[in-house]
């Protein structure tokens, strides 16, 4: 008797792959993010294309992909953040393995310049991006930092 090979559903998308790897595995998983950034007012603008730099760097060093950086201005904070009123906000949109999202964060977190950062992972189902509210209400509402 045969051993019986089973297809997957046409209609169920697994995970996107990449080529096998030099070690003949599967490659990592890939998945589309966004990033806010508020970052402090009073930075010149060079300051705040360094931060930017350095969080595309560090992404794309990894093997991700920056697909698009929009920079917003400045904006009023729903509350204070470390005794700050106004943020400069900076949306990035992205897609890359988890692990190099959380050195991304890690990098985020400990860098000076950012009052607040937020992660999103965007589902891949939806295919949809989300909406400048949104994103600004998941950015100011999440847990207090003590600053």
């Amino acid at each position: 008797m045969t051993p019986v090979q089973s297809n997957p559903a046409p209609d169920r998308r697994g995970p996107l792959r990449s080529a096998p790897g030099p070690e003949g595995g599967l490659g990592s998983l890939m998945r589309p993010y966004e990033v806010m950034l508020i970052l402090d007012t009073t930075l010149e603008e060079s300051s705040v294309q360094g931060v930017i730099n350095r969080a595309t760097t560090g992404v794309e060093s990894s093997g991700g992909t920056v697909n698009r950086v929009d920079k917003w201005g400045r904006r009023r904070l729903a509350y204070e953040i470390g005794h700050r009123g106004e943020g400069y906000y900076v949306l990035m949109s992205l897609a890359a393995e988890p692990a190099t999202v959380e050195q991304l964060d890690r990098m985020l977190h400990l860098a000076d310049d950012v009052i607040r950062h937020k992660i999103v992972r965007i589902p891949q189902h939806t295919g949809r991006v989300l909406s400048r509210s949104a994103v600004e209400s998941l950015s100011v509402s999440g847990p207090r930092r003590n600053d």
